[in-house]
């Protein structure tokens, strides 16, 4: 037959009829099949030399005695035939060649990327946020539109397609916010607005840009006529400063302490203040709009939360952080000043309610329950494009699913089930892949082989001033293993874009609580730590330079299609081994 002319699955096809191993490379399969073809096709005799180098005297000597009828115990040229067969067996049993499944030597085919068609899925995301916020946050007609896109294009694709909807904790920013502070005119006498508001100074922060709200924030509507107290609560470590602060709103500075948002919002819970406004003062500063630190929104862990409140989540107690510039005008307004400005803080937002978040998936199914899942979250900070955090991940994902459509279309049937899914509520905690992960729990634990997690696989457009760093990390030594070798072969293959990024590689392979676990910072850690009994694997890839990420500028001027084909293309390839090779 000709194999040279055959694909890799027809030659795999071919192997599997003479139950021997499928692993291996082209050349590899081809020289199995020889093997067998050659022993169904040749009578092989001692003449020949296939086991034996020696002279023509000695040769036909040796043949002689093989030929020599046997008469009770065995003659010498027997021995030494069984001889050499059980060195030839010994030498298999060690030396362990690919072509019997030993070793490391697996055939990868790099999976094709189109960057356009990346740029094009990305740009199509950003259009669906907030006609004036620009963000998908979960639970919003935002983010019900985009899993509705996202199912959409995997329908084109040829998957079949499911959203799974799921109620969870969400807050919900139902109008513009206002945060104004006065200083009266005529001493004091004079109101804040209206005709009859005289000598009086108002400056008004601009949302989004001055100041953000943040996760699980309660409402407020403080007028200036309500002369809401404010207190200095330095960088929110002081606990003495925090009893003193109840009634009023606290003041914190962002410092290298690096007290996260948990603990302040839990802080103002137990102590019941009336507000809580952190200021940005050691982010990125001076890296994205002049020398500010643009205000960032973070997320506040919502159990923690409740806890701290006595079993129920604050819905009164307004959350805000504020760049550094604005916070300056706010020290020397409110803090520093002899006759404190007035504050109007008006926040509409709902946090006591669950929400219907969405999780679309395609999946093609294989021949076995195994499924391999790669994902992205869907959803961005509510002030937001998320242009890379996460709309690069979920372009990622289309594309990649894109081409393994493509793949199975021309190879057909895959071994193992190929799954995408993209998460909602991914940046109020997890939401989307966790809820999705319960559910699914009994059939993932058994059958889940790998999942690929998308997050920000991005380096940014600049990246020859902020650094051209991938890394790709998993828990599994394995897996591990997998993506050296995908690399190197994309080094090799695809090195006019490889040469450009540092990629970097990590195995966290601990327990939850180790110092070397996987972090639980995304959508992967479900799939890692919450399936019972056993720990999944899961493969993750994160870029670098994003300095604007959870703000306001993280927009498609950052954006740099060709960084994501290093992750894409290496683990797509490896998804593509997965799919057709069990023995993986």
């Amino acid at each position: 037959m000709d194999y040279d002319s055959m694909r890799v699955s027809e030659l795999k096809e071919e192997l599997s009829k003479y139950n021997a191993p499928v692993s291996g490379n082209k050349n590899e399969l081809i020289e199995r099949l020889n093997q067998f073809n050659l022993k169904d096709e040749t009578i092989i005799t001692l003449e020949d030399d296939d086991f034996i180098e020696t002279n023509s005297t000695e040769r036909n000597s040796f043949i002689a005695r093989m030929r020599r009828p046997v008469y009770g115990p065995l003659n010498l040229g027997a021995i030494y035939a069984i001889a050499v067969s059980l060195l030839m067996l010994t030498t298999v049993l060690i030396i362990q060649p690919s072509w019997l499944g030993f070793g490391e030597d697996y055939e990868y085919e790099l999976i094709e990327f189109d960057q356009q068609q990346v740029r094009i899925f990305a740009e199509e995301l950003v259009t669906l946020g907030h006609p004036d916020w620009e963000g998908r946050m979960s639970g919003t007609t935002e983010e019900s539109n985009t899993a509705q896109y996202i199912s959409n294009e995997f329908v084109e694709m040829g998957y079949e397609a499911e959203i799974n909807e799921f109620q969870v904790p969400m807050h919900h920013v139902n109008s513009e916010p206002s945060f104004r502070l006065c200083v009266q005119g005529l001493g004091g006498f004079s109101p804040c607005d209206g005709p009859a508001a005289i000598g009086s100074q108002v400056t008004s922060f601009q949302h989004r840009i001055d100041y953000v709200i943040q996760g699980f924030s309660g409402q407020s509507a403080y007028m200036f006529n309500e002369d809401v107290q404010v207190t200095d609560l330095g960088n929110g470590t002081d606990e003495a400063l925090w009893q003193s602060a109840t009634g009023t709103i606290g003041y914190v500075r962002g410092d290298s302490s690096k007290v996260g948002n948990t603990e302040l919002y839990s802080n103002a819970a137990i102590n019941d203040l009336a507000g809580l406004i952190s200021v940005n003062k050691n982010y990125n500063c001076g890296k994205i709009e002049g020398t500010d630190c643009v205000p960032i929104f973070k997320g506040t862990n919502y159990d923690s939360l409740v806890e701290a409140n006595g079993g129920s989540i604050p819905t009164e107690i307004p959350f805000i952080s504020m760049s550094k510039d604005a916070g300056d005008i706010f020290e020397a307004s409110v803090i520093n000043a002899s006759e404190p400005a007035s504050i109007e803080l008006s926040i509409d937002v709902t946090n006591d309610q669950e929400r219907t978040i969405y999780v679309p998936c395609g999946t093609i199914k294989g021949k076995t329950s195994e499924v391999v899942i790669a994902g992205g979250h869907h959803d961005t900070v509510y002030h937001g494009q998320g242009a890379i955090d996460d709309s690069s991940g979920v372009a990622s994902v289309l594309e990649m699913a894109r081409q393994m459509s493509s793949i199975v279309n021309e190879t057909g049937t895959p071994e193992r089930t190929i799954k995408f899914c993209t998460w909602g509520g991914e940046e109020e905690g997890l939401w989307g892949s966790r809820a999705y992960v319960e559910e699914m729990q009994s059939s993932l634990r058994e059958n889940l082989r790998l999942y690929i997690n998308f997050d920000m696989n991005h380096v940014d457009a600049d990246f020859e001033n902020r650094g051209n760093s991938l890394t790709l990390f998993t828990n599994n030594a394995d897996d591990y293993g997998h993506m050296q070798r995908i690399t190197e072969l994309y080094k090799e293959k695809r090195s006019e874009i490889a040469d450009r990024y540092d990629i970097q590689f990590q195995l966290l392979d601990g327990d939850l609580g180790d110092e070397n676990q996987m972090p639980c910072n995304s959508d992967h850690c479900p799939f890692v730590y919450d399936l019972g009994d056993k720990d999944g694997r899961a493969v993750v890839c994160y870029g670098s330079g994003s300095w604007e990420y959870h703000t306001y500028l993280d927009t498609m001027d950052r954006f740099n299609e060709e960084s994501l084909a290093v992750s894409t293309t290496i683990y797509g390839t490896y998804m593509r081994l997965l799919a057709y090779d069990l023995d993986v």
